[in-house]
């Protein structure tokens, strides 16, 4: 049913398929806590969807067309889900109200004074999480939808007042342009989703439309160091913040690392010296992510110390740069969600300000596309690394169609003389890495599929 419309202040029956993705799971509880009667169904049970069932979901394990009923008000679904999926055709079949995920948040933006929308190709769920501890240092009491598990908040969503909504904007799909944001962050934009967007200036016309979301009243902070990043701008009349190293509104400078690679700077806002900010997570790249946080922060009327204490406190979101334990011998285990060139890069990079003899990539492509796509700037990303291991590609939502392996990335890798090895097996990777890796060796397992097993499974030897 097209343009359907949620009466948030109605509680009705609302079903989801793929309830235990990490958006999902949140939205469907910020209805339940509403007073929404909530059911779903996904592939596996998971601590995410455990939790709604403990506040009252019903949730099915497999998708049949028997799990949809006809007392259900509305049906809600990822991208992931495709018309020949059983439940969609029940649904269809039915006639129910049908809604995208995007589409459902988009509406539920609209229920708060201010919504903050935290785009970008990479680091939207750290800086939403940055964002979050500074807001919750403030006492702020926002509302919060992250796209990992965030320690301070218990899980993926914090529940707060109608004042302030802080969520996650993805690009995939075009799914945040149903957002209707008061304020947007826009991190950077690189190519990426190329299963989906023709190349980077497809994706740039979207990030333009994003912008053309915002109203004259709206608040767009940009990384100044997106390449001209006035075309993304265009004609926006409302209030523009510019963020970076240099020449931005508000910026870093006296940039330095202590013994973790944790980033420390001076603090500037339009010129005017507000102190130094201590983070508590590695790299350069959390310096762009915090300085977009702060900016938001700033402009909600946060105190700059508030702002301080929240950074500092933050000590990384899940599966980024999280260390997941130590060896014998002084080997760490770091685990770390980068799954695009520009992230390793990131990633590797505020490893070698890290303790190690060796650094050790175990690297696991997501989706075939991708690979194919930018196997040459995976490549040049990885041989960051003094050893590289390969896992097979994660096909995600993906069929193997384009006859793109681990392998021609191991050649390529090879031919730049890094010493790289792909292995078809976790076990085997397990194994190479225990036969292999040495006292005072920093091993990151990275990518965005399932390779933390390895280096959890190393933990727990």
């Amino acid at each position: 049913m097209e343009g359907y419309k949620i009466d948030f202040k109605k509680p009705m029956h609302i079903y989801f398929i793929g309830i235990g993705g990490i958006s999902m799971s949140g939205l469907a509880e910020i209805l339940l806590h509403a007073g929404f009667t909530i059911s779903g169904s996904d592939a596996k049970e998971s601590p995410l969807t455990a939790h709604l069932e403990s506040m009252g979901a019903k949730i099915y394990y497999g998708q049949r067309a028997e799990n949809i009923k006809e007392d259900i008000d509305c049906v809600v679904y990822t991208a992931a889900i495709h018309p020949d999926n059983p439940e969609f055709k029940q649904s269809k079949a039915y006639h129910l109200p049908m809604m995208t995920r995007a589409q459902l948040l988009g509406q539920m933006m609209n229920n708060y004074q201010h919504s903050v929308a935290v785009s970008g190709t990479h680091g939207k769920t750290t800086t939403t999480s940055m964002l979050a501890h500074i807001l919750l240092a403030a006492q702020s009491n926002p509302t919060i939808s992250v796209g990992g598990v965030l320690p301070i908040i218990g899980g993926n969503v914090h529940i707060g007042s109608h004042q302030l909504f802080v969520t996650e904007a993805c690009e995939y799909t075009n799914s945040f342009l149903e957002f209707l944001p008061t304020m947007e962050i826009i991190l950077n934009i690189e190519a990426d989703h190329l299963d989906f967007f023709k190349d980077i200036d497809d994706i740039r016309h979207s990030f333009q439309k994003f912008v053309k979301k915002l109203t004259e009243n709206g608040i767009l902070i940009i990384n100044n160091e997106i390449n001209n990043y006035q075309e993304i701008v265009g004609d926006f009349s409302g209030k523009l913040i510019t963020t970076g190293l240099q020449n931005a509104d508000i910026s870093a400078q006296d940039i330095h690392y202590d013994h973790l690679a944790n980033a420390s700077f001076t603090l500037f806002d339009d010129g005017k010296n507000l102190g130094e900010i201590v983070l508590s997570v590695p790299g350069q790249h959390n310096v762009f992510n915090a300085l977009g946080a702060i900016a938001a922060a700033l402009e909600l009327k946060i105190p700059v110390e508030d702002i301080k204490k929240g950074l500092k406190n933050f000590t990384g979101a899940n599966r980024r740069f999280e260390k997941k334990g130590e060896l014998a011998g002084g080997i760490t285990i770091v685990d770390d969600y980068a799954h695009h060139p520009q992230e390793i890069e990131a990633t590797l990079k505020a490893a070698r300000n890290y303790p190690h003899k060796k650094v050790w990539c175990v690297f696991q492509p997501h989706t075939y596309t991708r690979t194919k796509a930018l196997l040459p700037e995976f490549a040049k990303a990885l041989a960051l690394a003094d050893r590289v291991v390969l896992a097979d590609i994660y096909a995600a939502r993906e069929t193997d169609t384009l006859g793109i392996s681990s392998k021609d990335l191991e050649k390529l890798l090879l031919e730049k003389g890094v010493e790289a090895i792909y292995l078809p097996s976790f076990d085997a990777i397990e194994t190479y890495l225990l036969e292999n890796l040495a006292s005072g060796d920093l091993c990151i397992t990275m990518g965005a599929g399932d390779i933390v097993k390895v280096g959890e499974k190393l933990v727990g030897k």
